[in-house]
């Protein structure tokens, strides 16, 4: 087997790989990247790399660190592959696929980042390193230096949330609170390493940091096709999709999809969406105006400061070049709509996330939406990260119910009629919604969606027949109804509903995946308050329908 070399990004310049270098001594540019014996490595790798743990370093022989001794770990990588379920059926898509990265040591993504980078510095024997960051990289890096002994001094912007200062100083690194844009953080922390002499992590440019990233790609085709072809199969998925700041994740983990399709493990490469926040997206802006150059962001204005970063610099070029040429697209969001997308991708799949994944969300939603990404495609969105403690933007100021129990007096204790009159109450403020659906998976998906906003009180009928037998016993406030259905179908229902004066007037939302003919959208027409087709609405769409015809 070969020994790995660097290589000149812009002249091609091979270098021999004895230690990491901060630009090509041939032209000087600061962009290398490594190159592997991928002939080599296939004919012998894959088979060893099944017997070893499920983690990143199991693919050690594609990262460039010289000696395995060096290896700074605490378990990172190896993160589940997790297949959507409600949210797929609510978006009428069921090949979506996350990459649960919550699950590091640190929680991000950015664990894969600093167990490489600060393995990296130990091999190098750097003692004290400099970092910049928004929040993520911060955590992770002071992690990964307190177990490596390496002093780290922390570059933050004023708007990363105080929680995450305070555990960044919880692992020892000296923290450098910066009033100013994130950029300016980069030139700030900069700066202050050259007068100090200090190692500095360059980010994207920097060669283990951007490597690192490739080990995502590794890890979904091999589960992927784990999953979808069985054991020793790799399978890339048609999408693969990430919110960005400065673009590291996806550009590495493009390169991992690449040596994995040069070694013929996988028979394709996926399409990359790049999704920022519509507030600071400077790539988004640039691509969709055909710029070769990002549409330098000088005042932020989003909420997700992980996600401000105004300059992105070469990564724009990388990532426009990529897509351009393999397919995929740039998209942004607003902050209401990736929130939005952590509170549907919570309730629907139980996945709480931090507001950049539900950037990544809220992209999905609109491709989807916009019939980019088509229905029968495999998608993986990295999940980057964890909400913990939950960001104040997301519930607001109504996120509980109040109920007031009368308080104890010296003689007695609570009356039981007082405990009772407040549990009506809270049932009072709920409407009675019946489900009619002879399908499990769709009625399971309406319900969760309505016990999602917590104001609904849900039955459900599984053919007409039962459904119109509720009704009489106790009518709702609202029904849900499929039209086809054994025994007496929808159609059969409505007829049923408007030969009686009082049931007649009860709303109806006709929830179907029935394409209609002209003779049954007639039948329809005034028996009805709303059609909706399943896995053409969002959670939000039928609660605002619902509530514009109850009230």
């Amino acid at each position: 087997m070969h020994d790995p070399y660097l290589l000149c990004l812009k002249c091609g310049e091979h270098i021999p790989f004895a230690r990491m270098l901060n630009s090509c001594p041939q032209c000087g540019h600061d962009m290398l990247d490594v190159r592997y014996d991928y002939a080599a490595i296939a004919q012998e790798l894959p088979t060893q790399w099944a017997q070893r743990s499920f983690g990143m370093w199991r693919y050690r022989e594609l990262l460039p660190l010289r000696n395995p001794a060096n290896i700074v770990s605490m378990g990172e990588g190896g993160t589940p592959l997790v297949q959507s379920v409600n949210m797929g059926t609510m978006l009428g898509h069921d090949h979506i696929f996350i990459k649960d990265e919550r699950q590091g040591p640190t929680g991000s993504f950015k664990d894969r980042q600093a167990a490489l980078a600060i393995s990296a510095m130990k091999e190098a024997g750097v003692m004290e390193a400099v970092v910049a960051s928004t929040g993520n990289v911060a955590i992770s890096y002071s992690a990964y230096c307190a177990r490596a002994g390496i002093k780290l001094w922390g570059f933050l912007t004023s708007l990363v949330p105080a929680d995450k200062m305070r555990e960044v100083a919880l692992y020892g690194t000296e923290v450098v609170k910066i009033t100013g844009t994130y950029d300016q953080c980069k030139e700030v922390a900069a700066s202050f390493a050259q007068h100090r002499g200090l190692f500095l992590d360059k980010g994207l440019r920097s060669i283990a940091a951007r490597q690192s990233m490739k080990t995502l790609a590794f890890e979904v085709c091999e589960q992927l096709g784990l999953l979808r072809d069985g054991y020793g199969k790799w399978r890339a998925p048609d999408w693969y999709i990430q919110a960005v700041s400065g673009g590291m994740g996806p550009i590495g983990a493009w390169r991992g999809f690449e040596e994995l399709y040069e070694m013929g493990l996988i028979d394709r490469l996926p399409k990359i969406a790049v999704i920022q926040a519509e507030g600071c997206a400077p790539m988004v802006s640039a691509f969709k105006a055909g710029k070769d150059m990002p549409d330098i962001v000088i005042a932020p204005n989003t909420h997700i400061e992980t996600l401000a970063t105004g300059n992105p610099g070469v990564a724009y070029g990388l990532l426009r070049q990529i897509i351009l040429q393999h397919g995929g697209s740039m998209e942004s969001v607003s902050d209401q709509e990736s929130f939005r997308a952590m509170h549907v991708l919570a309730k629907m799949d139980g996945i709480s996330v931090e507001s950049a994944t539900g950037t990544a969300f809220a992209g999905l939603f609109k491709l989807i939406a916009q019939q980019i990404i088509k229905r029968d495609e495999i998608v993986v969105v990295n999940c980057s990260g964890h909400t913990f403690p939950v960001e104040k933007e997301l519930l607001g100021d109504e996120w509980a119910r109040d109920v007031e129990v009368p308080g104890p007096t010296p003689t007695a204790s609570v009356p039981q009629e007082g405990l009772l009159s407040a549990i009506e109450r809270l049932d009072d403020r709920m409407r009675d919604i019946l489900i009619m659906d002879d399908t499990p998976e769709a009625s399971r998906l309406l319900r969760r969606i309505l016990q999602a906003y917590g104001t609904f009180n849900v039955r459900e009928a599984e053919n007409g027949r039962i459904g119109l037998e509720m009704v009489h016993q106790r009518p709702p406030d609202l029904i849900l109804l499929d039209l086809m259905m054994p025994e007496m179908d929808g159609f059969e229902v409505l007829d049923a509903l408007k030969s009686d004066k009082e049931l007649g007037k009860i709303p109806v939302i006709v929830v179907t995946a029935k394409e209609l003919t002209a003779i049954e959208k007639q039948r329809l027409s005034d028996k009805i308050q709303s059609l909706m087709q399943k896995g053409a609405f969002s959670d939000q769409d039928i609660v605002d329908k619902m509530m514009e015809m109850l009230n």
